[in-house]
């Protein structure tokens, strides 16, 4: 009976990140907390139980991007990246990182650019975008560095080859420390223009 139990609650789990997974993709959800609770209630689950963690979520929304439509997903990704290469050239003095759902391979479609910039002049960045031409919104993120501390930074949402960049500024050296993932507590995997050049000739995905 134990062992049966012990397979139903999996296979529950399981489908939770599915479902989860698929209103991420098609919905553009970026929250997997709230992309959790709405898969719950969908399946006519409990969202107090034990849901998903978040790496779980973050492979089930890889592995639906792959079996609905390969060649779309290569083709998405891969602009996607290019587009991210681009912003990243432009705002080279800054020296950009990429990091989230882009350079993980889990972006969909319609996915926002992530960017990490460092100066210590947020402002800098709004003054650079300007002179050039490029119109922009004003937003914070807040981030967790350690534990238990949360920081807010300043972040710059535009339009670049028909994609959403949204470029958060961090201190100079800010570059020595990522900050906490959502996803699996870690440090954020970032890397530079060069990484992702490597990465876009690679086309592994």
């Amino acid at each position: 009976m134990g062992k049966k139990v012990f397979l139903n609650f999996d296979r529950e789990r399981t489908q939770l990140a599915q479902e989860a997974a698929r209103i991420i993709v098609e919905q553009g959800i970026q929250d997997f907390r709230v992309a959790k609770i709405k898969a719950a209630e969908r399946l006519g689950m409990s969202s107090q139980g034990a849901l998903p963690n978040n790496t779980e979520i973050e492979s089930a929304v890889a592995d639906h991007l792959r079996l609905f439509g390969r060649d779309e997903y290569t083709a998405s990704l891969t602009h996607l990246r290019q587009a991210a290469l681009s912003a990243m050239e432009l705002l080279s003095i800054y020296s950009p990182r990429l990091v989230g759902p882009v350079l993980s391979g889990t972006a969909a479609e319609h996915s926002a650019v992530n960017l990490h910039l460092f100066w210590d002049q947020a402002e800098s960045v709004a003054g650079f975008l300007e002179d050039n031409g490029v119109r922009f919104k004003l937003f914070e993120r807040r981030l967790k560095h350690r534990r238990n501390q949360v920081s807010s930074h300043a972040g710059y949402r535009f339009e670049h080859q028909a994609t959403v960049i949204e470029a958060t500024v961090f201190p100079i050296n800010g570059m020595r420390q990522a900050p906490i993932s959502p996803v699996d507590g870690k440090p954020m995997r970032r890397v530079d223009a060069q990484a992702l050049t490597r990465l876009l000739n690679d086309k592994s995905f």
